[in-house]
């Protein structure tokens, strides 16, 4: 009936008419609409900046309202992609790591296994750790940590059917081989208590045996699993030489095998008896296969070193702080490198660790001022050593600094024996791991890309080469009145600018040049970021963990999987075919770590070899001590 509802809107139109002429209502009608139209701009303006997610998985699209903004140079954003939409809650954090790690892996298991890794922009696959699928063997554990049963069961697939007997290149790199491999079966057998998990560890360990066929018991670099032939030069470097101590001596655990243990004390025999007059206690980078002896005085915790002093703290926890040598040599090492291998940049005061090379008794070593990723692991291994250790009370474990260490002993590097001994250790020990984290974190921050680059070289006047050391100003701080927060744990703002920026002349201030400047989705920064959290319950660890989540989820996805990033300065970001098993092994885990309320792994009942595979803590039985001759 078109006629009556016409009729309708004339009587409606005689109505308004009536109502326009009151001026009270107009001024009302006008008021109100200048309003409503106010409002909606608003909406509209505030719905312009929202995040795009069009483009982004499902996965990270979450309900309204839990929302956070990826920025430049503070968490990450890719300059031509839209901004990733990202959850607030760390539950639903949790969640999304996860389908982080699934996607990886799911892209490894589409083009990749059973080899090695995954190459994830030409999804091509590589053999570059053996031929025996390495991403499944470093990701078992993640997936049992992470739920991921169906997963897990594809991966052990892959696991039952590796030949350890023979190598896709012949020879096979045993301190990768342990770190993921050994340290993946033992950490997925702890979890889940399969034997045949074991049963395939010590099918591996076998093959390898005869890389201990050396005058000394060191390991060569390689071994040929099916002749037993090995390779490597007579000069070892420290991490490859002893960084196994973890995984044989859980294994000996394990099995009851007196070998394994008697690899791992071989190595520390070795350590203990080293002439170390030159470094202060700390043992230098290279080392003489055949005679045991250290070449050299180069020393460092960064690549060729890291693990092997990370190991020494860490074997002392997982034997149930029994094996005080192990635990002397740790204190030895942060003693020399508190006092000779922490200093400070000139502008920004970041408190950083670099190598030393040069030293002899009388003079102290020259540092490189170069500053590694590799090397912000330490943060959280000094935490660690904070959380574990009376570093206030080392008496009551039989240890003194003054029989450590002295000047009789180690000439000039001895003096900081004594001088550590008017400190309060354990807020010395925490005062550095949370310097050198806030600046492993400001390296992330600083860049437009809010991924961290591999190497840095500080910059510091020629009158400061040798002189700005951190302990140095930490004691002229102290004697000033220890006014404010010590030297170099100041928090910083962002000094963020791209290479163009910085070879036009318009980036400067950050105290540190690129040396290299790619993003190899390393783990070390979020490893420590997770341990200081859990440390000090300081959730400004956390946030910066996740920041980085969000550059690297921004930054480096691909279709099938994450790839390394060529350089961190330049946008956008150009990345490379490359995805290493550490970032589902360390990496991911980790992040996934950051984000759980409740930590499964707590620090006082686990210990992370240094490839995050876990390893419970233990204690030799007496029988075990008899059958093992410990």
């Amino acid at each position: 009936m078109p006629g009556a509802r016409r009729g309708n809107v004339q009587g409606r139109k005689g109505v308004i008419s009536r109502l326009l002429r009151s001026p009270q209502i107009l001024r009302a009608i006008i008021y109100g609409s200048a309003v409503l139209l106010t409002i909606y701009g608003l909406l509209y303006f505030a719905r312009s900046k929202e995040p795009f997610t069009s483009v982004t998985p499902d996965y990270l699209n979450p309900s309204p309202g839990t929302t956070t903004d990826v920025s430049p140079g503070a968490g990450g954003a890719d300059a031509d992609k839209p901004k990733i939409t990202m959850p607030t809650t760390w539950t639903d954090r949790a969640e999304v790591v996860k389908k982080a790690f699934q996607h990886a892996y799911h892209g490894y298991t589409r083009y990749a296994a059973p080899s090695d890794e995954l190459k994830p922009l030409s999804n091509r696959k590589i053999n570059n750790f053996n031929g025996w699928g390495v991403t499944a063997f470093d990701s078992l554990d993640t997936m049992l940590l992470m739920g991921l049963r169906e997963e897990y069961e594809g991966a052990m697939e892959i696991v039952k059917g590796a030949d350890f007997s023979k190598a896709q290149h012949g020879q096979v790199p045993f301190f990768e081989t342990i770190i993921r491999y050994l340290g993946g079966l033992l950490s997925a057998y702890t979890m889940t208590k399969d034997k045949m998990l074991l049963e395939r560890a010590e099918d591996m360990v076998k093959h390898l045996d005869p890389i201990f066929d050396t005058p000394t018991g060191l390991p060569y670099y390689s071994v040929d699993p099916k002749s037993g032939t090995t390779e490597g030069p007579d000069l070892g470097i420290l991490a490859e030489i002893a960084s196994l101590q973890l995984e044989y001596t859980y294994l000996a655990k394990l099995t009851g095998n007196a070998q394994y243990h008697n690899r791992s004390q071989t190595i520390m025999k070795t350590l203990a008896s080293a002439d170390l007059k030159n470094t202060g206690g700390m043992f230098p980078v290279k080392w003489n296969i055949k005679t045991g002896t250290p070449f050299a005085y180069h020393v460092s915790v960064g690549a060729q070193a890291d693990s092997a002093h990370e190991y020494l703290l860490k074997l002392y926890l997982l034997t149930g702080k029994k094996d005080k040598a192990s635990l002397e040599m740790y204190i030895r090492m942060t003693t020399h490198l508190i006092n000779n291998l922490l200093y400070l940049s000139p502008t920004r005061h970041l408190l950083y660790v670099t190598d030393t090379d040069m030293p002899t008794f009388d003079s102290d070593d020259y540092p490189s001022h170069v500053f590694e990723h590799l090397s912000c692991f330490l943060p959280g291994l000094l935490a660690l050593g904070v959380e574990s250790l009376p570093l206030n009370k080392l008496d009551s474990m039989g240890i003194d600094l003054d029989n450590l260490g002295s000047e009789e002993m180690y000439g000039v590097a001895g003096k900081g024996y004594k001088r550590l001994k008017s400190h309060n250790l354990r807020e010395l020990h925490l005062w550095a791991a949370e310097g050198l984290a806030t600046t492993c974190w400001m390296t992330y921050a600083d860049q437009p890309s809010g991924l961290a680059p591999d190497e840095v070289m500080m910059t510091n006047p020629a009158d400061r080469e040798t002189t700005y050391k951190w302990i140095d100003a930490v004691e002229k701080w102290r004697a000033s009145g220890a006014r404010g927060v010590p030297p170099g744990l100041q928090d910083h703002k962002p000094v963020v600018y791209t290479e163009s920026q910085r070879s036009h002349g318009t980036g400067r201030g950050r105290d540190y040049i690129l040396i290299k400047a790619g993003y190899l989705l390393r783990p070390e920064t979020i490893e420590s970021l997770y341990i200081l959290w859990r440390v000090t319950g300081d959730t400004k660890w956390r946030d910066r963990g996740w920041a980085i989540f969000e550059a690297i989820e921004q930054g480096t996805k691909t279709p099938s999987g994450y790839a390394s990033v060529q350089r961190v300065d330049t946008v956008p970001l150009v990345k490379k075919d490359d995805m290493p098993s550490y970032f589902l092994a360390e990496t991911l885990k980790y992040l996934y770590l950051l984000c759980l309320d409740e930590d499964p792994l707590p620090l006082d009942k686990w210990v992370f070899n240094t490839e995050a595979h876990p390893f419970p803590v233990f204690n030799w039985t007496e029988e075990e001590r008899a059958l093992l001759n410990i």
